[in-house]
Order: structure tokens, then C-alpha cells, then sequence
């Protein structure tokens, strides 16, 4: 948190400077200066149907994503993004169109990624726990072989009642291992109580989020993902 506030301190002084490029400022009355950069994020999402989006809301301009990134430059912390993210799939659930977590990686983590965002997925509520973790660990390694000089945050998956099954919460317990051995920062909804008690953030069929949904994911999301990247200072 303290992180977050430190980025986010810095970038509202570089808003209230004004301008778009670095900006140079005295620093303790002497010649040296501070050079404020406000260059792009490159970042990778990797998830599942809660990062699509559904008709039942989240589609192209709703969905979190858009949103976290809309906020997040409003502080001057452009990002551009690449998001494989696919419906059903999870770390051991292929999804609807074949792919696992590992799959979506492949594709999607390129070699100058600064952050990899993982985020789910409950679709993996029927994996032995102990085999999902195996495959969690097969993704985090790949995504360090393609960006070895990436910061990860892994999300686990949240679920919208105080009662989630308990093979989900053995495979949050596995998740947060392996994003551990990982050296990533794990963020646990379920401990957190993402949805729970807010029926107007989850759709009719009890899974997925609606608009509003999404805009509170990008509201828990979006401060998540500035606490992971450097401060340009």
C-alpha cells in the first residue's frame, strides 16, 4: 500500500505540473533535478470469461480492462496491453476454444512485458488441486522465459458467497503457493470477499459480473496493477 501511495503520489504532482512530457524540477534548493516519465506500460492479462466479458456484461468498452486502463491514465500511467484471455479456460480447464492458461500465455507474454497480470480462474473448480498446481507452475515458468525482467500478479479466482466449494478454496491455496515460488504478489478474492453481499455486480445466471461488475473489478484491479509498475521518477 505504501507503494501504491508513493506511485500514486508522484503521479498526481506530474499531473499538476501540467504537460506530457518529463518535466524538471529543483530539488532541496540545489541543481539537481528529478526527471518525471510518463512512457507507456507494456503489460499481459491472462484469464478467463471475467476478463472477456459476457452479454450478461464486461464487452469490449465496459469490461475491466478498458476501465483499469481508462483510470490508470487519468494518473498518466498510459498502459498498452495485450489480453489472451478466453470463456471456460482456466490453468487445468481447457476453455471455449481449447485453450489453457499456459496456451493464453504463449500467445499473449512478450519479451518486454514489464507486468503479467494472471487473474482466475474458477473454471478450474474440478482440477485436482495438486495437478493444477503443477500447471500453474508450468505457466508462471514459461511467462519468466519469455519476460524474464516481468513483474507477475496473480489474482486467484473469486467467487460471489461467503460458502465457496472447498476444492476451490484448495486451488486458491495452490495458486497462492506456486505465485510464491513464483515471486509473485498473490491477491486473493475470496479472502477479500470480492461480490459477496453486492447481488447488482454478478448477472442473472449467478457467475458472471455485469457492468457495474466490472467496474468494480477495475476499481480493485487498477491499483493493483500501479503498485506492480516502476515509478518513473
Amino acid at each position: 500500500m505504501r507503494r501504491f501511495v508513493t506511485v500514486m503520489t508522484a503521479l498526481a504532482l506530474l499531473i499538476s505540473m501540467g504537460g506530457e512530457g518529463p518535466i524538471r524540477m529543483g530539488h532541496n534548493g540545489s541543481d539537481d533535478v528529478v526527471t518525471l516519465n510518463s512512457s507507456v506500460n507494456r503489460i499481459a492479462v491472462v484469464g478467463d470469461s471475467y476478463t472477456t466479458g459476457t452479454d450478461l456484461g464486461g464487452l469490449g468498452p465496459t469490461g475491466w480492462t478498458a476501465r483499469a486502463w481508462d483510470e490508470l491514465a487519468s494518473y498518466r500511467m498510459p498502459i498498452s496491453a495485450d489480453i489472451g484471455a478466453e470463456g471456460g479456460a482456466g490453468y487445468g480447464t481447457r476453455g471455449n476454444r481449447g485453450s489453457l492458461f499456459e496456451d493464453l500465455t504463449a500467445r499473449t507474454v512478450k519479451p518486454d512485458d514489464e507486468l503479467i497480470v494472471f487473474f482466475g480462474s474458477r473454471n478450474d473448480l474440478d482440477v485436482d488441486p495438486a495437478q493444477l498446481s503443477i500447471l500453474a507452475y508450468g505457466t508462471f515458468q514459461l511467462a519468466r522465459r519469455i519476460a524474464p525482467s516481468a513483474t507477475f500478479l496473480v489474482i486467484g479466482p473469486p467467487w460471489p458467497t461467503v460458502d465457496p466449494p472447498a476444492n476451490l478454496v484448495r486451488i486458491r491455496d495452490a495458486l497462492s503457493y506456486q505465485a510464491g515460488v513464483a515471486g509473485a504478489t498473490f491477491v486473493d478474492p475470496i479472502a477479500e470477499r470480492w461480490f459477496v453481499g453486492k447481488p447488482g455486480l454478478i448477472g442473472s445466471d449467478g457467475v458472471h459480473p455485469t457492468n457495474a461488475g466490472h467496474q468494480y473489478m477495475a476499481d480493485k484491479i487498477a491499483p493493483l496493477i500501479a503498485a506492480q509498475l516502476p515509478v518513473r521518477l
